[in-house]
């Protein structure tokens, strides 16, 4: 593991952030019947994880249940979604606090089809308690494309104080890259994800159009198997939205250290 990093003074000190950035729970459909919030939060401390976020297909319901299951347990969890583009691409939308999320909600909801969830077909969508109790059921058909573009999802999603980027980009489904073809120059992505599938250079080398756009890899985590077996090392002050910010952008020495796998494998920092 990389050593602290002491900066000039007046500045804080920065230390290495374990971070899975886009896990799922019951809400969605195609997620394990185990991903309720008391279990995400252990299994991401087992698995030495300091900051993870909740990215729920075109929702935010299970999201708070999940904040208050990690209080007081030194876990941060940042509220999110994954978001289904009009053109099938893809975007995880991270938020520093439950209400942005939520008022984000109310658009997506509004941008979705008007579909009933079938069931039978793509399992249930499930909104629980911080313990994992089941409160009932999202009726929507939740893992459809919006009516929003990725222009304008990502304009609305910065406009509101949320940070986004395009999910697993190296996979062949709902990757930006394969959906557009190519990485779009003039959006405001500073960083784009990877799945576990793929390293970093493998990436750069694979897809030169990311250019020096930082790369965040993640879990995508459907099981609890899968939490910590793709993740993003950073440097940052803190486990915070306002520190990813920074390390996004390379800002005031923050960054990404490296990557890691766990359980059973060894960090690749």
């Amino acid at each position: 593991m990389a050593k602290r990093v002491k900066l000039r003074k007046g500045q804080p000190t920065l230390r290495p952030v374990r971070a899975d950035l886009h896990i799922h729970t019951v809400l969605s459909a195609c997620a394990d019947y185990r991903m309720a919030p008391p279990l995400i939060v252990r299994t991401a401390l087992q698995r030495g994880l300091d900051l993870i976020a909740i990215t729920d297909h075109n929702s935010g319901e299970n999201a708070g249940a999940v904040l208050r299951a990690a209080e007081g347990t030194g876990l941060t969890v940042l509220p999110g979604m994954e978001l289904c583009t009009r053109e099938e691409v893809h975007l995880v939308a991270l938020f520093p606090e439950l209400i942005s999320l939520l008022c984000w909600q109310e658009e997506v909801y509004e941008a979705l089809p008007h579909l009933a969830n079938d069931e039978a077909v793509f399992g249930v969508q499930l909104v629980v308690d911080e313990r994992g109790r089941f409160l009932g059921k999202n009726h929507r058909f939740l893992f459809a494309a919006t009516d929003l573009s990725l222009e304008e999802a990502v304009r609305r999603i910065t406009e509101i104080g949320g940070f986004c980027f395009p999910a697993h980009v190296d996979r062949p489904a709902f990757g930006l890259l394969t959906q557009l073809g190519f990485l779009p120059q003039d959006l405001d992505l500073p960083a784009v994800e990877i799945s576990p599938r793929i390293s970093c250079q493998a990436a750069r080398e694979r897809f030169p159009s990311l250019g020096s756009r930082v790369i965040i890899q993640a879990s995508d985590a459907h099981r609890l198997e899968d939490i910590g077996l793709g993740m993003t090392v950073f440097s940052m002050a803190e486990p915070s939205f306002e520190e990813l910010i920074l390390a996004s952008v390379g800002r005031d020495g923050r960054g990404v250290l490296g990557y890691g796998q766990l359980p059973g494998g060894q960090d690749l920092v």
